[in-house]
């Protein structure tokens, strides 16, 4: 069987042995506890591992884009310019602002870490890394990351500024409008895959990742999503929110230090989860480049960690994202909202009566084959 063939640096026999090893040894209260608390100390690091090297890698895919050098002073190739920006923003004053309504004021940037703390703990980053497998999961994903708007409203109006709340106003509208088309752009695949579990996604794509196995009507689900997880982030062209030439920066104009920093390290990971969920959904997860019959091929790719799968595929989704936003100029509001809700929408709703009917008919590549 495939899933047997031996994968070096797997996660599957540590998550077990850890399991097995703390069961034996402690009563089940204490056990389970202490499994919690490791997997939280492994997200929150992974979390803060996964930001720095985004922010890195953005810095220098920007300057091959403007044919520039990047970070490269502090360390070789610049490589740790991340981490000199973190020390510093750490110890950065926190400037306390006047007139603003404190306890909403400071509980925003919460909001987001919070929001996307709870998504990042639900992807499957290899074969046996997988912290929070519900069945379901995608609407589980779905409605955890729609929380971080939360923090942004909230930011926006307890900051007392009108350049802040108008940014504020302006992510609320577009992420509100975006979330149905990224929300139906999954829904397409859960209809196509017959579950919303993301485990049970990711197997079901063994031989046939769903952006092959769905036709067209999946590879436009697809590129839907990506265009409404980009809005999503309020990355350019979609930067509305935090338009710097006329917001000054947005909702979060009026943070500083720390506070700046936790809603800076958000959207860094939100790119990062829109990403994830699209390679997981759509490309088939950590699973490798199978092909039905073709042994030897299929153990040669197996060759490749899954975990290694996982993270080419999310790199590849966040180039692809970093390109769009250095390629296009921010679009207007009314345009933004022209796109959603006069285009975007209405070929979702058609795209996935589509696919009931690809389904129902039996004509999905796996049905065929």
């Amino acid at each position: 069987m495939l899933q047997n063939y031996s994968q070096p640096l797997e996660f599957t026999n540590l998550t077990t042995w850890i399991d097995s090893t703390l069961g034996a040894n402690l009563p089940s209260f204490w056990s389970i506890a202490i499994e919690m608390v490791l997997v939280a100390v492994a997200l929150l690091a992974v979390y803060s591992l996964t930001a720095m090297i985004l922010i890195y890698v953005e810095r220098k895919i920007t300057a091959f884009f403007q044919a520039r050098i990047g970070p490269n002073r502090v360390g070789k190739y610049g490589i740790f310019q991340t981490v000199a920006d973190v020390i510093k923003i750490l110890l950065k004053e926190i400037i306390h602002v006047n007139k603003v309504d404190k306890f909403l004021f400071y509980a925003a940037p919460f909001f987001m870490i919070v929001a996307s703390m709870l998504t990042f703990g639900a992807i499957p980053f290899a074969q046996g890394l997988h912290a929070v497998d519900f069945n379901i999961g995608v609407f589980y994903v779905t409605a955890v990351s729609s929380l971080g708007i939360i923090g942004v409203l909230l930011a926006g109006w307890s900051s007392n500024n009108k350049y802040s709340m108008i940014g504020a106003m302006r992510s609320g509208a577009q992420f509100v409008s975006y979330e149905l088309s990224a929300g139906f752009a999954l829904m397409t695949m859960v209809v196509l895959t017959g579950t919303m579990q993301l485990s049970e996604m990711i197997e079901s794509q063994r031989f046939c990742w769903n952006i092959f196995n769905g036709h067209i009507s999946a590879i436009v689900a697809f590129i839907i999503y990506l265009i409404s997880g980009h809005a999503e982030t309020n990355r350019g062209p979609f930067d509305l929110p935090e338009a710097e030439s006329e917001l000054t920066a947005g909702y979060h104009t009026e943070y500083s230090g720390l506070q700046f920093g936790f809603f800076y390290l958000a959207e860094y990971l939100n790119m990062f989860i829109i990403a994830s969920i699209a390679a997981t959904v759509f490309l088939g997860g950590w699973m490798p480049l199978q092909v039905r019959g073709w042994d030897a091929f299929n153990q040669i790719m197996w060759y490749l960690p899954s975990y290694m799968w996982f993270t080419i595929k999310v790199f590849l989704l966040i180039f692809f994202s970093l390109w769009v936003r250095w390629s296009f100029p921010r679009l207007r509001i009314d345009q933004l909202l022209n796109l959603e809700w006069k285009y975007l929408l209405p070929i979702n709703l058609v795209n996935i009566l589509v696919m009931v009917l690809l389904v129902l008919a039996g004509w999905t590549l796996n049905d065929i084959f």
